[in-house]
């Protein structure tokens, strides 16, 4: 049923199918449910080269996606995300619809307090929903969480291994060039620490789609300040390589 406003953002349809759905794109199922998406390909590079990745299959279309292989997890399977919650989430639903029940996110993002290190851990609890692609999964709420159950294990294993830790919303934006400094100074106060991009709408996917999704988001460039400032984030070898092992780890136990 679609539920009518007077903002199409905020009309919600709960039908489960529409014309198009990801089985009409889904080829033969994978052969495993866990999966693993990262932001970083020069850690999918690096493995690639060590060989501790492989490569398993390459989904066609206009935007080819490739999914590979962890060699010493081999029910692991490893993808690069793609920018903004159009590209990530759609291509979350359809890994669903090729069999995945337990994803984990992996990826960067720009601080919203200066407390936060380059690097810094943050443990996703839900999303302020600045963007379009949610709304059509998820009727309209100004923050959507992650599942508590879901988290609880994340966190628990973080501190079993002595893992250092934040946990909290993430900002998630679908323009990047507007990130003015009240927009900033309104989502600081609403409690987000990270701005991003991709948060809200693969949390809205795996509710719509009854499936297990945790998110670690680590610490990048600083927006607090007066001034944007890069702090050489993209250049994080070591953290952004531990992070897609520490995911490949979580994914399954979520």
């Amino acid at each position: 049923m679609l539920y009518k406003n007077e903002w199409p953002v905020l009309e919600y349809d709960d039908s489960p199918t529409a014309k198009l759905n990801p089985e009409h794109f889904a080829g033969e199922s994978f052969d495993t449910d866990k999966m693993v998406i990262t932001f970083f390909p020069e850690v999918i590079d690096k493995m690639l080269l060590s060989g501790e990745i492989r490569q398993y299959r390459t989904i066609p279309g206009e935007n080819p996606v490739i999914v590979y292989r962890f060699a010493d997890k081999t029910d692991v399977l490893l993808t690069l995300g793609q920018v903004g919650c159009p590209a990530c989430g759609g291509n979350l639903d359809l890994f669903n619809a090729m069999g995945i029940k337990k994803a984990m996110f992996c990826g960067g993002g720009g601080v919203l307090d200066k407390k936060i290190e380059v690097g810094q851990l943050l443990v996703v609890d839900g999303a302020i929903r600045d963007e379009g692609f949610s709304y059509k999964y998820i009727p309209a709420s100004r923050v959507i969480r992650t599942d508590p159950a879901v988290t609880e294990k994340i966190t628990a294993y973080l501190a079993e291994k002595g893992i250092p830790y934040l946990r909290g919303l993430v900002w998630t934006t679908d323009a990047v060039f507007r990130e003015t400094a009240d927009r900033i100074a309104l989502r600081r106060e609403e409690g987000a620490k990270i701005v991003e991009m991709e948060q809200a709408g693969c949390i809205a996917v795996a509710q719509f789609r009854r499936f297990a999704y945790g998110a670690l988001i680590y610490g990048g460039d600083d927006l607090a300040g007066e001034e944007w400032d890069g702090r050489s984030w993209q250049s994080r070898e070591g953290v952004r390589y531990d992070l897609v092992q520490l995911c490949a780890e979580l994914v399954g136990i979520i």
